[in-house]
C-alpha cells in the first residue's frame, strides 16, 4: 500500500503531463490558425488589385521603326469590346480600333506606328475604354528617334525625302533606304556597299541646308566634298550608314 507521500508525488506527475499534453495541443491548433492566416494574407497580396480595366504595353520608349504591344484585362467581363484611341502628341487622333475581350479578362493589340499619323516624336497617350467613362485608363509612351520615309513615284537616280525627289548617285553600292533625324537636322542614307565606293547627293535647300558634317558608320568622316548644295562622300566597303547633318 502506496503511503501518502508517494501518493502525492504521482499525483504531481500525472498534472504535469497533462499540462504538457493540452499545452502541445493548444500550440499546434494555434500554430495551424496562425499557417492558415498567414496563407490567406499571402493568397491576398497575390491578388492583383480590382481596376475596372488595365492597359500595359511592352516597352515605354518606342522608335519609327518599331511596333507597340498592348495588352491589357477587364475586371469583370461583360462581353463587350474594348475601345483604344490612340492621340498624338499635338492631341490629334492617331488611331481609334475596338478589341475583343478573352473570357479571362484579357485583351491585346499590336500598333505599327511606321505610318504618316505617327511622324511626330513625343509622348503618345494610349487609352482604353470598357463600356463607360468610369471604366477606363490610359498608358504613355515616347516615340523618338529617325522619321522613315514613304516610297514614291521618285525616278531611279533620285531618292524620296518627305515627298521630295532628291538626285543622288552611288558607285560601289547601292541605296536600301533613307530617313530623316529631326533632332539633329540630318538625312539617313543607308546602303550596302560590297566595295569602296562613292555617294553623291544634291539636296534642295527646302529639304537640307547648311551641310557642315557627314557621318559614316556613326563616325566624323573627312573624306567628304561640300560644295554649291552638293556632298560627295568617298566610303570604304561594308559602310551602312551615312549621316548628312544640316542647319536646318
Amino acid at each position: 500500500m502506496m503511503n501518502n507521500r508517494t501518493s502525492f508525488v504521482l499525483l504531481a506527475i500525472l498534472t504535469i503531463a497533462s499540462t504538457l499534453v493540452m499545452s502541445s495541443a493548444y500550440a499546434q491548433s494555434m500554430m495551424g490558425e496562425s499557417v492558415r492566416d498567414n496563407g490567406k494574407m499571402a493568397a491576398n497580396q497575390m491578388l492583383p488589385t480590382d481596376i475596372p480595366v488595365s492597359i500595359s504595353t511592352d516597352k515605354t520608349t518606342y522608335d519609327h521603326s518599331d511596333t507597340i504591344t498592348v495588352y491589357g484585362r477587364v475586371a469583370n467581363v461583360s462581353g463587350f469590346p474594348v475601345t483604344l484611341t490612340v492621340v498624338s502628341p499635338n492631341y490629334s487622333v492617331v488611331t481609334v480600333a475596338q478589341l475583343d475581350v478573352a473570357k479571362d479578362g484579357s485583351f491585346g493589340t499590336t500598333l505599327n506606328i511606321g505610318g504618316e499619323k505617327w511622324k511626330q516624336n513625343g509622348t503618345y497617350t494610349i487609352k482604353v475604354n470598357y463600356g463607360t467613362v468610369t471604366k477606363s485608363n490610359k498608358v504613355l509612351v515616347e516615340l523618338t528617334g529617325e522619321v522613315s520615309t514613304s516610297s514614291s513615284n521618285c525616278g531611279a537616280s533620285e531618292i524620296d525625302v518627305e515627298g521630295n525627289c532628291v538626285p543622288y548617285s552611288i558607285s560601289g553600292g547601292k541605296v536600301i533606304g533613307v530617313s530623316v533625324n529631326q533632332k539633329s537636322n540630318s538625312l539617313i542614307v543607308r546602303i550596302s556597299a560590297d566595295e569602296n565606293g562613292v555617294f553623291t547627293l544634291i539636296p534642295d535647300k527646302k529639304v537640307l541646308d547648311g551641310i557642315f558634317m557627314v557621318l559614316v558608320d556613326g563616325q566624323e568622316w573627312n573624306d567628304v566634298d561640300i560644295s554649291s548644295g552638293q556632298v560627295t562622300v568617298m566610303f570604304p566597303a561594308g559602310t551602312e550608314r551615312i549621316e548628312i547633318i544640316g542647319t536646318r
